[in-house]
């Protein structure tokens, strides 16, 4: 099993296709019904992210072996509800979801002083929807979201067909570490800044924190980044709820100037009191834990 994350996400257009002809046909639902078997297919015929997933389930929340088995179809199923949500929502169905917003006044507030901020978030829920919560808060915000792979050519291309286009500017690491110079220019246009903090790329720096009681890496960027810029920090996710519900959480993090530790273990709080009410929304399919330290 690859012991770290390769930054790359699966999919193929004939699957996106499937589910948008089932949304615009039949609705919401009637693709959700169809992930019964991706997910499925996925326990069976994804050994690598079903081990890792495994690992998560049995060794880091103790579960015991059919609680876990049971626990990464219902994973799957989920994960897969929420990019047939981010589709939907995306092209003109945002009234078929509800929403509930905690913390609403953390991002309102930034959003208000048109400071520029930075926004973490993690690979748990479905934070790429978030620009739509944004967008009920204010219509004028302007979202920067720092990426370290976009989605296949071509699938991005067949849904732009669908899909609304989006206020969201995309930032996208790059080895000559320039990307530092555009987040910086984005801040300094008071702009958003979101990035996640839970996917660490081999090779680049990171830092190690102990999550759910093992050991793992974290990718220093956001953290040195947010910790050195004197703009607010804040922790956002974006969960889902049974049905078509959404429920974003926004906590102001505490920010010591240039201690990245220190904001790096405040985030590792922050993610697991969500995985504890939200356990199968985990989505980093992964050996996120370092397998050295594995027995």
């Amino acid at each position: 099993m690859s012991s770290e994350w390769e930054g790359k996400s699966k999919g193929t257009v004939f699957g996106y296709k499937v589910f948008v002809f089932l949304i615009k046909n039949f609705g919401v639902k009637a693709a959700y019904t169809l992930l019964v078997f991706v997910a499925s297919y996925y326990v069976f015929f994804a050994p690598k992210n079903t081990r890792a997933i495994y690992y998560y389930f049995s060794n880091r929340l103790k579960y015991g072996a059919f609680k876990s088995v049971i626990h990464i179809f219902r994973s799957y199923f989920i994960f897969g509800q929420t990019i047939i949500d981010k589709v939907a929502i995306s092209s003109g169905l945002r009234e078929s979801f509800t929403y509930d917003f905690d913390g609403q006044h953390n991002i309102k507030n930034l959003l208000q002083k048109k400071q520029g901020g930075i926004l973490i978030s993690a690979h748990v829920g479905n934070f790429e929807i978030s620009e739509f919560f944004f967008a009920e808060l204010d219509e004028t915000a302007t979202i920067s979201l720092v990426v370290t792979d976009a989605e296949v050519e071509a699938i991005k291309e067949y849904l732009s067909q669908y899909t609304r286009r989006s206020h969201t500017k995309f930032i996208v690491i790059k080895e000559d570490i320039s990307h530092i110079f555009e987040i910086n220019a984005a801040l300094a246009r008071n702009e958003i800044v979101c990035m996640t903090g839970d996917r660490y790329i081999k090779g680049t720096k990171h830092l190690e924190g102990m999550l759910l009681g093992e050991k793992a890496k974290f990718p220093a960027g956001p953290f040195m980044i947010a910790s050195r810029l004197k703009v607010p920090v804040i922790f956002v996710y974006v969960m889902k709820d049974p049905k078509q519900h959404y429920h974003l959480y926004a906590r102001t993090a505490q920010v010591k100037h240039r201690d990245a530790q220190h904001l790096l273990q405040e985030y590792i709080e922050s993610v697991e009191w969500m995985l504890s009410k939200y356990p199968r929304q985990w989505f980093n399919y992964f050996d996120f834990w370092s397998a050295k330290n594995k027995k």
